[in-house]
């Protein structure tokens, strides 16, 4: 990172605006529009703008056309052909005024375009305008992944977050874990206390092992029924059987009534498998292999975890 890219980063926690030009005076009028109102980041070529989205995965980007190496449409095109990337939002900004340009500049997906010289007033309006957009769309991307019973992620946004964890963890080349839980006997618990009782246990359950994990990245999600799943990224075995058998413990401790269990308490049976991505390997067999340990945890009498590395084929 240059000495003038670390002096106009300014993190916080107002929306994440990223600027990207090769020219820095164009940069410095921009910052100095919108340094007041966002978290204002700064990119000054094509390569540096794709690394700082990975980087920030900012709210929105002002995106100039013409830069060298990598043009604007180039990024746009990388920045939409990437799950990771695809929903934040561009908005080109350009000297020139060319219907063809413009019509090229909204297919590969670019929201808006903002000629120069830029009119401050309407540049910030139009900006707004488009991060309430997207604040409206990701409100409503949330609520259709959220489990209506334990307020936790359901399965079509874990489904959809192992593919964005699977294809950054093998970028980066860094660990991934995938841990499945079952809550043992629940069937036996929803004949002995009803439906309604069995509720409330997965909205227990869910809440303890929610408050169990660490970080803002990881993914608590109910895979289905009495199932849930959990997402590790950039974390590997080790740190993973911790994680999980701290899970375990705080479900024993909170010591729900379950009469027909062993120890009379409900309790997780879990299955956890854990690797470093390649390309030639897809995300459903690192799910296949935890699957296949939460079913030996279940065989060898429940209530604890089975886990182990997998190498990939």
């Amino acid at each position: 990172m240059s000495h003038y890219t670390q002096w106009y980063a300014t993190p916080g926690g107002q929306p994440r605006l990223l600027l990207v030009d090769d020219h820095q005076l164009n940069i410095r009028v921009m910052y100095e529009m919108f340094r007041h109102e966002f978290d204002v980041f700064i990119a000054l070529n094509g390569e540096q703008a794709l690394e700082k989205c990975y980087e920030l995965h900012p709210d929105l980007i002002l995106l100039d056309v013409v830069m060298p190496r990598m043009d604007g449409y180039e990024v746009c095109r990388r920045l939409k052909a990437d799950p990771e990337l695809a929903d934040i939002p561009v908005i080109f900004i350009t000297s020139h005024f060319d219907e063809a340009d413009e019509v090229r500049g909204f297919e590969l997906g670019a929201v808006d375009f903002i000629h120069k010289p830029v009119n401050p007033i309407i540049t910030k309006a139009r900006v707004k305008t488009q991060l309430q957009l997207k604040q409206q769309a990701d409100l409503l991307r949330t609520i259709s992944q959220v489990d209506g019973l334990t307020g936790i992620a359901n399965r079509r946004r874990f489904d959809q977050q192992l593919e964005l964890d699977w294809r950054s963890c093998c970028r980066t080349q860094e660990p991934l874990s995938l841990l499945m839980l079952d809550i043992d006997y629940f069937k036996q618990y929803n004949d002995e206390f009803g439906h309604l009782a069995g509720d409330e246990c997965l909205r227990q359950v869910a809440k303890t092992m929610q408050q169990a994990m660490g970080r803002p990245y990881d993914l608590l999600a109910r895979f289905g029924g009495e199932e849930f799943a959990v997402l590790l990224p950039r974390t590997d075995l080790t740190g993973a059987q911790y994680l999980a058998q701290n899970m375990l413990q705080k479900i024993v401790q909170l010591a729900l009534p379950h009469p027909l269990t062993p120890g009379g308490i409900i309790t997780l049976s879990a299955g956890l498998s854990s690797t470093v991505p390649q390309e030639q390997n897809q995300p459903r067999q690192l799910l296949q292999q935890a699957d296949q340990l939460l079913y030996k945890a279940k065989q060898q009498g429940r209530a604890q975890l089975q886990s182990s590395h997998w190498a990939g084929v």
